[in-house]
C-alpha cells in the first residue's frame, strides 16, 4: 500500500505542480514579451497541452529510472489474439454500461469539462488523452501499483484497492466512479495475464472512443444522449450479455490464475 500511495503522490506532484510550473515560466515570459499583458485565459490555454505532455513524459522517465517498468517477457506479451479480441469487446461493452450508469448520475459535477475541451482542441492533447496517458497509467497503476498490491493482499482485495485508487486519482467527481469500475476490469485483466499489453490496448480503445465521441458529438454527455428509446435498451441488454460472455471466456483462457 505504501508503494501505491507513494507513486500516486509522485505522479500528482509531477503532473499538477512540477510540469505546469516548468511550462508556465517560458509561456508567461512569451506572453509578456509579445503582448505586454498576462491574460490568464490565454496563459491557461497555452500551457494546458504542453504541461500534460511534459508531466506524462517526466513520470514515464521516473518509472523507468526507478525500475518500475518491468523488462520481463510476460509483462509485454500480447497473450493471444482471441484474448485481445475479447478484452476489446469487454472494454467496449463495459464502457457503454458505465456510460449508461452515469446517465442516471448526471447530477455529479464534471469540474474538468473545460480542461478536456482545451486538451481536445489540439493533436498534442488528443495524443496525451488517447495514447500516452493510457500507456503511462497502465504502467503506473497495473504494472506497478496493482502488481505491488497483489504481492501484499488476496487478488480480490488487491483489485478493489487498485481500482479505488485509480478512481480517486482522477480527482474529477464525474470520473471517479467510471474510473473505479473500468479500473476493476483492467486490474482483473492484469491479474489474469501478468501482461500490460491487453490493459494498454483496452485503455487506449476506451479513451480513443471517448475522445472521438466528444469531438464528433460535443453536445452529448452520456450514451443515452446519443441513443435513446428501444434501440438503447436493446444495446444495453446485449452489452450485459456480451460482457458476461467475454469475461467468462477470458476466465477460461487464463484458468491457470
Amino acid at each position: 500500500m505504501k508503494t501505491a500511495i507513494k507513486l500516486i503522490l509522485i505522479d500528482l506532484l509531477i503532473a499538477q505542480i512540477v510540469a505546469p510550473i516548468l511550462i508556465m515560466i517560458p509561456c508567461t515570459i512569451y506572453l509578456l514579451v509579445t503582448t505586454g499583458d498576462l491574460d490568464k485565459v490565454a496563459l491557461t490555454q497555452m500551457i494546458m497541452i504542453p504541461a500534460q505532455l511534459a508531466g506524462q513524459i517526466m513520470m514515464g522517465i521516473y518509472l523507468w529510472k526507478a525500475g518500475y517498468i518491468s523488462k520481463k517477457k510476460a509483462t509485454w506479451s500480447p497473450v493471444s489474439v482471441p484474448f485481445l479480441i475479447c478484452s476489446g469487446l469487454a472494454i467496449l461493452t463495459a464502457g457503454f454500461l458505465v456510460s449508461a450508469l452515469m446517465g442516471l448520475l448526471d447530477w455529479i459535477p464534471n469540474i474538468m469539462e473545460q480542461s478536456f475541451d482545451i486538451l481536445q482542441s489540439g493533436w498534442g492533447g488528443i495524443l496525451a488523452i488517447a495514447i500516452i496517458g493510457p500507456v503511462l497509467e497502465e504502467i503506473l497503476f497495473r504494472g506497478a501499483i496493482t502488481k505491488a498490491l497483489l504481492q501484499q493482499y488476496p487478488p480480490t482485495k488487491a483489485i478493489l484497492i487498485s481500482a479505488l485508487l485509480f478512481g480517486v486519482f482522477h480527482i474529477n467527481p464525474a470520473q471517479i466512479l467510471p474510473a473505479f469500475l473500468i479500473g476493476m476490469l483492467l486490474a482483473w485483466t492484469y491479474y489474469k495475464t501478468d501482461s500490460l499489453i491487453p490493459c494498454i490496448l483496452m485503455h487506449i480503445l476506451n479513451n480513443s472512443l471517448a475522445v472521438y465521441l466528444s469531438i464528433k458529438y460535443p453536445e452529448i454527455e452520456n450514451m443515452d444522449d446519443l441513443i435513446n428509446g428501444t434501440p438503447y435498451f436493446i444495446i444495453f441488454f446485449c452489452a450485459i450479455f456480451i460482457l458476461a460472455g467475454v469475461i467468462l471466456y477470458m476466465q477460461r483462457m487464463t484458468a491457470n490464475r
